[in-house]
């Protein structure tokens, strides 16, 4: 198998379906007598201030949950949640424009360049883990398996120009691929570049293949791309042979229209499941994060609040409740904010 480019911690083997986007249909948590309690998080119900949080479309709907739950508690704060990206979250976050950065991956040295030239300072908090799903529509039952070979050939910087699943082939054959791929029409919707799940895909799926080729390692740039996972998941469904990938809630949200391909990164086929994720036989199972601005947290109640809420017994069930895998103990986390 492919070797993992982080370190996973010990993760519970619990996970619930999330509506897709992390809608505001959230249940609150509730104490017997049902109504909220932050009580245990230093959160004052009379806080007051504003929170902007940017970043990962695929962590915007765990801090939307928690945003959510805390902002029911508090409705002083006023706490803003975007997902245009990974990428572009650390633009804005590292230019002092927002105080935590939803992050599908971890940052990068340029980033992180970017970040100490503003002088901003930052701590690194894993909220959960994730199992970027590679799908297609649910009528495509011509296609169940794929391994690296094989994506690579369907979507790799050497695939412009296929718009037939068959036409890939020839290449898949020349990269390992298992091939047999049908004959049927390729439209691919996926994250773009702006995407950390776009970085994560390409780091994990195509960079190994594309360098010993002597290839950049991107992806095709002639498919639909979007920051927006919802538009994937619309575009997936919206053709029979379609393809495309996203993180793992927005599949178990959809699972009427989509179907998980499953992945063979060299010890067989594994589909995306709590326990492959958990266990990380899934191949593309990838940490989630938040980065939040040190300096701020320390200076900012109302900030320092909402950090120590997420990460308490109460805001980090947001992780399962928007479809992802939690971590058995935050102890680390929540030491990391002086909790």
């Amino acid at each position: 198998m492919k070797a993992r480019r982080f370190t996973m911690l010990v993760l519970a083997l619990t996970l619930t379906a999330a509506s897709c986007g992390g809608d505001d249909d959230a249940t609150d948590d509730t104490t017997d007598e049902g109504t909220t309690d932050t009580s245990t998080s230093g959160a004052p119900g009379d806080a007051s201030g504003s929170i902007a949080i940017s970043g990962s479309s695929t962590v915007e709907p765990i801090s939307a949950l928690v945003a959510q739950r805390y902002s029911d508690a508090n409705p002083g704060v006023a706490i803003t949640v975007d997902g245009p990206g990974t990428g572009d979250g650390f633009q804005l976050f590292c230019s002092g424009e927002t105080d935590i950065s939803d992050a599908s991956r971890a940052i990068d040295d340029e980033e992180a360049a970017l970040c100490a030239d503003s002088g901003i300072e930052y701590v690194e908090l894993q909220v959960g883990i994730d199992g970027l799903s590679v799908l297609t529509n649910t009528a495509n039952s011509a296609v169940t398996c794929l391994n690296f070979g094989d994506l690579y050939a369907l979507s790799g910087p050497e695939s412009i120009g296929f718009d037939n699943w068959s036409d890939a082939n020839e290449l898949a054959a020349e990269v390992g691929g298992s091939g047999g791929l049908p004959d049927a029409p390729l439209s691919i919707t996926a994250p773009g570049e702006e995407s950390g799940t776009y970085d994560t895909y390409v780091e994990l799926v195509l960079e190994d293949i594309a360098r010993e080729r002597g290839q950049d390692p991107v992806a095709r740039p002639d498919y639909t791309a979007s920051p927006n996972d919802n538009v994937i998941v619309e575009g997936i469904q919206g053709s029979d042979t379609a393809f495309g990938w996203v993180g793992y809630a927005f599949y178990t949200a959809n699972q009427d229209v989509l179907k998980a391909i499953e992945i063979d990164g060299g010890d067989g086929c594994v589909a995306p499941t709590p326990e492959t994720i958990v266990d990380g036989s899934y191949p593309l199972s990838r940490p989630l994060f938040i980065y939040v601005n040190s300096a701020r947290m320390a200076e900012n109640q109302q900030l320092a609040g909402f950090v120590e809420y997420y990460f308490s017994e109460e805001g980090i069930t947001a992780v399962a409740d928007a479809g992802y895998v939690s971590l058995t103990s935050y102890d680390d986390q929540r030491a990391a904010i002086g909790g």
